[in-house]
């Protein structure tokens, strides 16, 4: 390597450290939370995951307007729905090129065999890639997408057509969600002919904003920007850099330094400072989340409903609140968001009452000092601040009630490996809605097909699962939300996780971000976004 070569990425480097770069206008440094599962967004569940991969590296044939629930044209530049509400035919856009990496060079440029091989991958098991990497892909199977569409046909080279079985109320809004970020056909058959199938979940290749270039863990992804991305003028970085920072007083602390310029979930305790502080903007709007506290009801002794009650009915929801949330959470009653449409406002929460919390578990015949364990989340999300100060306060509410919880938690990505297999008997987990429909809340994280997915409690009721899927098929809103009403009251009724709280989102960044813009579904985009 020459010298001088060698000086200027040692000058690049150093600067990188200080918080700017060559250009300062054109590098964007995000201090995120967390380690990104992987980088192939079908097979992902978390807003991380999605902010480094899906938000980033790929687009979808629909897509969310920039910090709205709105959707607009995507890779497909039209569609047209027939009478019947079963058959979409999409119109894709031309001149749209996929990423060039020392890992893959494009031929073409992107077309229906990459929408056909997206969308079947994802709905059969048999796909040869499947076979080759074998991989699930949880959003698919929680939405009942891999059942429901009968068929994905090419009728051209720029228009596909997609067939369900039964109308599906959403449908254009799952597209647009991250899991359904279109691959390559052409770089996934020369993964396959290669035998690294694997490597679409490392080395991803996408039509997205930026171009992904390198990833150590729990350090650094870096990105560039893409400079022949298709939708003119929404790239305005040349770099990306997420500096991964699982601590949140020292996201805290770069942010200031300006060793960052966006930061993730920010402490409650440190807002007040963030507010003052003259060299940053703290954006924020009301959260569409939710935080819960699910029990494995095919685990003893959680099977019982008045054991469920009682666990419940004995966790100091007002001292989480303050402790926790430190006034920027609002009290959760309903599986859902009070934002979503169709929330039922009828539903109360039982009253805290340990002495007849206790009492109901003598008579379920739970002996006092059963042990149980309380999964804790290692990582802070919107919906949940401090997991582990939240367990700390459940394990001693439920101690009082003679209920022993040991807090147990594992690295982000195995502990969600783990809940999906129901190894918890009580688990800590929450969600930001991801397509403003009721069914991505009660569907997802409560219907049958998502037991062994987000249903996190493999909970599975027929009375539950009938309404929803039911709802899901109606294009009336006035009859969805009915149906939707009377689930929440089944989900009240029965009660397989607790939910605890709502929380205001903020997002904190420096006074040189210009476009930056908050998702109502928790994810962090930078296309339209640049730094003074």
């Amino acid at each position: 390597m020459h010298l001088e070569v060698r000086k200027l990425m040692l000058a690049t480097t150093l600067a990188l450290m200080a918080g700017t770069s060559m250009a300062a206008n054109k590098t964007l440094i995000y201090c995120s939370e967390a380690s990104p599962s992987g980088f192939d967004p079908t097979r992902q569940v978390t807003g991380g995951d999605f902010d480094a991969s899906a938000e980033t590296i790929f687009n979808r044939l629909t897509e969310f307007e920039r910090g709205s629930t709105q959707i607009r044209s995507g890779l497909a530049e039209k569609w047209d729905v027939s009478p019947d509400n079963l058959t979409y035919t999409f119109t894709l856009r031309k001149g749209v090129k996929f990423h060039t990496t020392p890992y893959f060079k494009p031929s073409r440029d992107f077309n229906a065999d990459d929408v056909i091989f997206t969308v079947q991958r994802m709905i059969d098991k048999n796909h040869p890639f499947n076979k080759a990497a074998p991989a699930d892909f949880p959003y698919v199977s929680d939405m009942s997408l891999d059942t429901n569409i009968a068929a994905v046909e090419k009728l051209d080279a720029n228009t596909v057509r997609i067939k369900l079985k039964t109308v599906d109320a959403a449908f254009l809004q799952n597209l647009a969600m991250s899991f359904a970020s279109i691959h390559s056909a052409e770089y996934a058959d020369q993964l396959l002919k290669s035998g690294k199938a694997n490597q679409i979940n490392t080395q991803p290749i996408g039509t997205g904003p930026f171009v992904f270039r390198s990833y150590q863990k729990d350090s650094n992804i870096r990105f560039d920007g893409n400079s022949q991305y298709w939708r003119k003028g929404d790239v305005q970085l040349d770099k990306l850099i997420f500096a991964i920072t699982t601590d949140a007083s020292v996201r805290y602390q770069k942010l200031q330094k300006n060793e960052c310029q966006v930061m993730a979930y920010p402490r409650p305790a440190d807002i007040k400072a963030i507010q003052a502080n003259p060299k940053l903007n703290l954006l924020q709007q009301a959260g569409f989340n939710l935080g819960w506290l699910s029990y494995n009801v095919q685990k003893k002794p959680f099977d019982k409903l008045e054991v469920r009650q009682a666990l419940d009915m004995a966790i100091n929801k007002p001292a989480i609140l303050a402790a926790v949330y430190q006034g920027a959470g609002q009290p959760a009653t309903n599986p859902m968001a009070p934002t979503q449409w169709s929330y039922n406002k009828k539903l109360k929460d039982a009253p805290f009452d340990p002495a007849k919390a206790k009492a109901m578990l003598a008579k379920a015949g739970v002996a006092d000092g059963t042990e149980i364990t309380l999964w804790a989340m290692p990582v802070q999300r919107a919906y949940n601040p401090n997991a582990k100060l939240m367990a700390e306060m459940i394990q001693a509410d439920w101690a009082k009630i003679g209920i022993k919880a040991k807090i147990v938690s594992y690295e982000w990505g195995e502990y969600i490996k783990r809940a999906k297999a129901g190894e918890h008997d009580s688990l800590m987990i929450g969600w930001t809605g991801d397509n403003g429909d009721p069914d991505n809340w009660l569907g997802v994280n409560l219907g049958c097909e998502a037991v062994g997915g987000n249903n996190y409690s493999r909970w599975c009721n027929k009375e539950f699962d009938t309404l929803v899927v039911k709802a899901r098929t109606l294009s009336n809103q006035a009859e969805r939300t009915k149906l939707y009403e009377k689930a929440q009251e089944v989900f009240k009724r029965e009660l397989p996780f607790t939910p605890i709280a709502h929380s205001t989102v903020y997002q904190p960044i420096s006074k040189s971000v210009q476009g930056f813009k908050v998702s109502p579904f928790g994810l962090n985009s930078f296309y339209g976004v640049t730094v003074k």
